[in-house]
């Protein structure tokens, strides 16, 4: 059984002070809910400040992006072992905004996932295609070498360690949503993918989540779908109202 995991991505957004607010709302509103895992990814500037304010919660702590070397003069850069010295547990790599804007590429992806998984971290590895690649009916082509070149080398005992979150890049933050028939079509994909790549029973046991516009409204005929275990959700998660309804809305599917 697959436990279906809520991930908040805050991207740019919360000082420390309004992160701490968000966070202490949420807990209290999720505070009973054992049904689905429940992770927030605050900017890294608050993440020791997250960290406090969750302490002894059921809300899991995550980053944004991470660097593959463990240290050096890489000016800018965060490593995995700094990660882990904040007690960081999940780290998203590859989001599509990493890769429009800041050059990430299929083959970084896979050097952050293995600097991630050797320290320990549990990476939300980022996948999706543009609407002209869609438009062009090249999504599962696209999907496919993501996918092979992302989680290249990598063997089934750390495959099955990683999150999978589909995201259609024409959906996030754009108030479009993927219909759950068209979501589950790439996510029974990724998983017959996976299948090849990995085998079928770890397949079977890696959780994929979706994103991209993710709501209150929509959340349960998404995760209702038989191979959805989760969301990874950007605007929604900013307010604790919203996400907390998310995460209970979940709550009742089964995997």
């Amino acid at each position: 059984m697959r436990k279906i995991i809520i991930a908040g991505n805050w991207k740019m957004y919360k000082t420390s002070l309004e992160a701490i607010e968000l966070v202490t709302l949420l807990k209290r509103e999720v505070v009973d809910n054992a049904a689905v895992d429940i992770v927030v990814c605050p900017p890294f500037t608050a993440l020791a400040d997250v960290r406090d304010t969750l302490s002894e919660s059921n809300v899991g702590l995550g980053a944004q992006n991470l660097y593959w070397e463990d240290s050096g003069a890489f000016t800018g850069e965060v490593s995995a072992p700094m990660l882990k010295d904040l007690g960081v547990a999940y780290v998203i790599i590859g989001h599509s905004e990493r890769r429009q804007f800041f050059g990430e590429t299929d083959e970084t992806v896979n050097k952050k996932i293995r600097a991630a998984l050797h320290h320990g971290l549990l990476p939300i590895v980022c996948i999706g295609e543009s609407l002209a690649q869609r438009e062009q009916n090249r999504t599962m082509d696209v999907i496919r070498t993501q996918c092979e070149g992302s989680l290249k080398g990598l063997t089934e005992d750390e495959m099955r360690k990683l999150i999978i979150a589909y995201e259609p890049v024409w959906a996030i933050g754009t108030g479009k949503t993927a219909t759950p028939q068209q979501a589950q079509e790439v996510h029974k994909f990724i998983r017959e993918l996976l299948g090849e790549m990995f085998g079928s029973d770890c397949a079977a046991g890696v959780r994929i989540q979706y994103g991209g516009s993710v709501k209150p409204e929509n959340t349960k005929d998404l995760m209702s779908q038989p191979d959805i275990d989760g969301a990874l959700v950007g605007g929604a998660s900013l307010k604790s109202d919203s996400f907390s309804l998310i995460i209970k809305n979940s709550s009742d599917i089964k995997k």
